[in-house]
């Protein structure tokens, strides 16, 4: 009886914890169903979903880039390209060969591409801008290349190739950086084309636009069979540049037929800006790049000629090139002089060739005798404004370059820009670690030594001395539309500064400017014929890495300016020579003067041989 009772009481036990177990169980199970039906539901029914349903993102069209009268510059036009969405058994080998072979795209380059998608949801452009036979070979062969689709997406065109590549810059796909640096912004898709340098980069919030997608079923083979839902694309915004379409495509050619010549090989810069407002009217760089290549997909070969040319044609010289000014710092020297009552414009000295105090001579070593202030500018003589140096003193020097925007950038809407550098006892000393010297002085008061300046920097100095000492900040700019085309902004001029340099001195300094392009003046035979009186300097800068650096500045009309010229020719000796013709070229667009009729001294100056004498 006893062990009966034993036996019934561990049955129960027994039955007791498979009971507890069963409810365990269904427990577990039915907080499961609980947890899938109420907490994931939504994630497992869009996975779900995922397996038939495909997000193809809609590239926005950016913006429009207009000139100043309204000519388009930079547009987009419609392509097609090819995008990949990885299926479940991924990408063969042989259909990698066929679709390399289709392309005409490296099988290394796409395996790179299809190696680096890591959703199976977003499609991943595998080459753009494709010809009408290769879309008609891909869409043939389409059953054979699983995960492959054709689309048809808007691609930045620039429809005058290298023209103002450095100003307008280009762009590139998306990759990883910019998508974490872009996080959570709304219309940014995998196929977003990012600005990467000029304008597209400096206002590309603006000119992007917001990319739209369309949800499409697919088949089991990834491709498109059934268009469910859209959102389209909202494109940037259109902006309104200063530049001038006919003036900046003058600028180029003359710089092209410099180049043709022999003239400026390792580079040219060249700006004009209206010097009552700040707005850029030109801005050139030599050599340059076509931005079209970064659009569609640069090859190795044109990378390469970018990339391997000493030269950088990406580099945007006009405002990152740093250069000795040469003669055109004697407009500074010459203001510091005049100010401080250092000379008067009636004082003349003696020029023997070669300054009394250091053995310091003109370029040609010529002795111009007897010469006032106007005369030592027009004829850029070195003795007289090395002894304008030396009464002046490097500090005064220094604190009327800063004055002028020496030193400093402008300000102006682009990466990249330079400070140049003015020449001071403090920087040779940090620098170096020695000591000061009148001959550094000397070499200061006619830009050379230390001083460092942008081309855009020597166009401001002479648009300060052409308006009468306001300052303005260089803008590329006037107006950002809506999408409709009212104004969105408006870029006014701004004013940064006034000049403290009195009337009269700058009327000393333009004076000179004049009659460097009159009969006595180094740039003479240059504009001989000319019917629009212009004012200018000429400038050679030394450059102990080769020949000497060109420089020629200008504005006109002299007696109410409405343009100002700065050229750079890097190495491209006298400044008359190699800069000049390209200021006379951009002069004769901006004010539709047809070429003189004594062509056979164009490009000549006072002595046979074309040089400049003085000119440094």
């Amino acid at each position: 009886m006893l062990e009966a009772l034993m036996k019934k009481k561990n049955d129960d036990g027994r039955f007791r914890i498979l009971y507890w177990i069963i409810v365990a169980i269904f427990a577990i199970l039915i907080s499961r169903l609980v947890y899938l039906q109420l907490f994931a539901g939504d994630y497992y029914h869009n996975l779900a979903e995922g397996n038939r349903l495909r997000i193809i993102p809609i590239s926005a069209m950016r913006g429009i880039m207009y000139d100043r009268n309204g000519q388009i510059l930079v547009g987009s036009r419609p392509s097609f390209m090819v995008t990949y969405v990885p299926p479940k058994e991924g990408m063969s080998d042989a259909e990698l060969t066929e679709l390399s072979h289709l392309l005409n795209v490296p099988q290394g380059t796409l395996k790179e591409k299809i190696d680096k998608v890591k959703s199976s949801y977003v499609p991943t452009i595998l080459a753009s801008d494709l010809t009408q036979d290769i879309v008609t070979k891909i869409e043939e062969r389409r059953n054979e290349l699983p995960g492959i689709s054709v689309d048809v997406q808007p691609i930045r065109y620039y429809p005058y190739n290298d023209m103002a590549a450095q100003v307008f810059g280009y762009v590139g796909q998306i990759d990883e950086e910019d998508q974490k640096r872009l996080e959570g912004q709304e219309g940014v898709s995998t196929i977003t084309q990012i600005g990467r340098a000029g304008l597209e980069s400096y206002y590309d919030d603006v000119l992007r636009g917001k990319d739209g997608g369309r949800q499409v079923e697919v088949d089991a083979s990834g491709r498109p069979v059934k268009e469910m839902e859209r959102k389209s694309p909202v494109s940037g915004h259109n902006v309104h540049l200063t530049l001038d379409l006919n003036l900046q495509e003058a600028t180029e050619k003359a710089m092209d037929a410099q180049i043709a010549n022999g003239i400026g090989t390792h580079g040219i810069a060249a700006v004009a800006i209206d010097p009552n407002t700040g707005a850029v009217l030109a801005m050139a760089s030599r050599p340059a790049y076509n931005p079209n290549w970064f659009t569609r997909g640069i090859t190795e070969a044109e990378w390469s000629q970018i990339n391997d040319n000493p030269n950088h044609p990406m580099e945007n010289r006009v405002i990152a090139g740093e250069y000795p000014p040469g003669s055109t710092f004697k407009l500074i020297t010459g203001s510091a002089a005049l100010e401080l009552k250092k000379v008067t414009p009636e004082e003349t000295i003696f020029d023997s060739g070669r300054h009394w105090l250091v053995d310091m001579r003109n370029a040609g070593g010529e002795a111009l005798g007897w010469i006032n202030f106007t005369e030592a500018l027009a004829k850029s003589d070195n003795v007289y404004f090395y002894e304008m140096g030396r009464r002046v003193g490097i500090d005064k020097l220094a604190e009327y370059a800063r004055m002028f925007g020496m030193g400093k950038k402008t300000g102006i809407a682009l990466r990249g820009e330079a400070p140049g550098l003015v020449a001071s006892e403090e920087y040779k000393k940090k620098n170096f670690d020695q000591d000061w010297y009148l001959g550094d002085t000397f070499n200061s008061a006619i830009g050379q030594g230390f001083q460092l300046v942008t081309p855009l920097q020597a166009a401001m100095i002479v648009s300060e001395v052409a308006n009468g000492g306001i300052q303005y900040r260089p803008f590329v700019i006037s107006r950002i539309d809506n999408l409709d085309g009212t104004p969105y902004k408006i870029f006014a001029p701004e004013q940064t500064g006034t000049l403290a340099v009195s009337k009269s001195t700058l009327d000393l300094i333009r004076e000179g400017m004049r009659n460097v392009t009159e009969e006595s003046g180094t740039a003479a035979s240059l504009f001989a014929g000319f019917p629009i009186q212009v004012a200018g300097k000429t400038g050679t800068a030394e450059n102990f890495g080769g020949a000497d650096h060109g420089w020629f500045v200008a504005y006109a009309p002299f007696d109410h300016p409405r343009v100002v010229i700065a050229v750079l020719t890097e190495q491209g000796g006298y400044g008359s020579l190699a800069s000049g013709p390209i200021v006379r070229s951009m002069l004769e667009e901006y004010f539709h003067v047809g070429a003189y009729a004594d062509t056979g001294s164009a490009g000549k100056d006072k002595n046979k041989n074309g040089k400049a004498k003085n000119d440094q």
